[in-house]
């Protein structure tokens, strides 16, 4: 018997057989707490998430093979998507807040899918340039903070606030999922139909993402505002405003804008230890960093659980501590392959932390965040984020230059032991009202269609 077999089963007959192995019983479960609606908004992240990790790496790759680009022209390309795709989001966060957010991500799936078709498309027909690499590289980075700030909004619409840990934990496990089997079967298939085969498996997922959402049903009503139909300039900032007057949030937020722009910054500079210095193979490579994202599907999977025994609190202050330990160790990295283990022993250790710790500070976020404020504050953390990762791998691409990519990496190791003191406190976490009167409609949330 199927688990969906199952739950057609508990629902008619408000029980289950006998004898159940306890997973299947843990799976019913969650299907019918979490509900139908949601179900499909995860089948739609899931789908979308594999795609992008098939394609990990693929824009690299093209302007490396097929367009002859140096490191400068791939360095740019990375900082480009990063840095101007945040710029062109910001406005677009006030923008979604009033819109019906699946109508949104629709568009915004349907914009990349565009986007990312336009490359395949101008490969064939010999058109493809390095610009229409950094244009797409700007497309797909503004939609997807704006896919993700939606998306916030769009689950705690659907999910009852006591299961939100839940669901966000079993997105947080497909991420991990879709890392560990996309980039070496993206790497295959780029070495058996050609650099640009990825780049259309990605878009083709978007187009299902779309129909994921569109599956989802109902009538979505649309948010009002009480006193402007128009966005003001202070609207940009009321992401930020509602952060940095929250006070676990302001802390979390410069803890998370910190932490993630060193752990990316450090990426390129292990690639040039790895594969330049070092000499390891590029399958070595690939390897190293493959396993260790099981340790993000063993966290997350497990990050319920420790919440339950220790306390939401308890579990991003220690969690927080744990993932600023890692990074150091790589300055001790030789070639071999005892540089090869310490390499997956440090990424493995890194993204376990990182799996249990990202779905309770989702949580969190979501719980501390009025409903008429989400989209903006999702929009303003990821924004935020995405500019200090390019701020911060341009500032150690020349730190290492001056010095060394080994030196560069200590000196990130050094700063991310520091991090854990920007994390809230017990007493920073108690749930507090909103900081300032709301200026919008004192409507109540939007609702989603009624469950089945």
């Amino acid at each position: 018997m199927t688990v969906q077999r199952l739950v057609v089963t508990r629902r008619r007959y408000g029980c289950l057989p006998a004898s159940l192995p306890p997973a299947w019983i843990a799976q019913v479960r969650t299907r019918r707490v979490l509900g139908r609606e949601f179900g499909w908004l995860w089948r739609a992240y899931a789908v979308s998430s594999f795609g992008t990790s098939l394609a990990f790496g693929a824009f690299p790759i093209i302007a490396i093979l097929v367009l002859h680009a140096g490191p400068g022209e791939v360095s740019a390309l990375a900082a480009a998507g990063l840095a101007v795709g945040a710029a062109v989001a910001v406005p677009l966060g006030p923008w979604v807040e009033f819109r019906r957010k699946r109508s949104v991500m629709v568009a915004m799936d349907l914009a990349r899918f565009a986007a990312m078709l336009s490359i395949p498309a101008a490969f064939a027909l010999g058109w493809l340039s390095f610009a229409q690499l950094l244009v797409v590289s700007v497309v797909s980075g503004a939609a997807d903070i704006t896919f993700k700030a939606a998306s916030g909004a769009c689950l705690k619409a659907l999910v009852p606030a006591e299961h939100l840990l839940v669901a966000n934990a079993r997105m947080e496990s497909t991420t991990w999922t879709s890392t560990v089997l996309g980039p070496p079967l993206g790497g295959a298939a780029i070495g058996l139909f050609g650099p640009v085969t990825t780049v259309l498996a990605d878009a083709a997922s978007y187009l299902l993402s779309a129909a994921g959402i569109r599956a989802i049903g109902g009538r979505e009503p649309r948010p009002e505002r009480a006193q402007a139909a128009r966005i003001r300039g202070r609207d940009l900032l009321d992401g930020w405003r509602h952060i940095l007057t929250h006070p676990g949030l302001r802390r979390l937020f410069l803890n998370a804008c910190l932490f993630n722009g060193l752990i990316m910054a450090t990426e390129p500079l292990l690639a040039v230890l790895m594969l330049g210095h070092l000499g390891f193979a590029p399958w070595q490579y690939g390897l190293a960093f493959a396993v260790p994202c099981t340790g993000g599907l063993i966290g997350s999977r497990l990050s319920r659980r420790v919440v339950a025994r220790f306390g939401s609190s308890q579990v991003m202050l220690v969690g927080g501590t744990l993932r600023a330990c890692w990074v150091i160790w790589l300055g001790f990295l030789r070639p071999g392959l005892a540089g090869l283990l310490l390499v997956m022993v440090v990424e493995f250790g890194l993204i376990a932390c990182i799996g249990v710790s990202n779905p309770v500070i989702a949580t969190y976020r979501l719980e501390q965040t009025p409903s008429d404020r989400v989209t903006r504050t999702l929009s303003a953390w990821s924004v935020s984020t995405k500019a200090s990762i390019a701020l911060l791998t341009g500032l150690w691409g020349v730190l290492a230059s001056l010095t060394s990519p080994r030196a560069a990496i200590v000196v990130a190791g050094a700063l991310l032991l520091a991090t854990p003191l920007l994390l809230p406190r017990k007493s920073n976490l108690a749930p507090v009202a909103a900081p300032y009167p709301s200026q919008e409609t004192s409507r109540p949330p939007v609702k989603a269609a009624p469950r089945t």
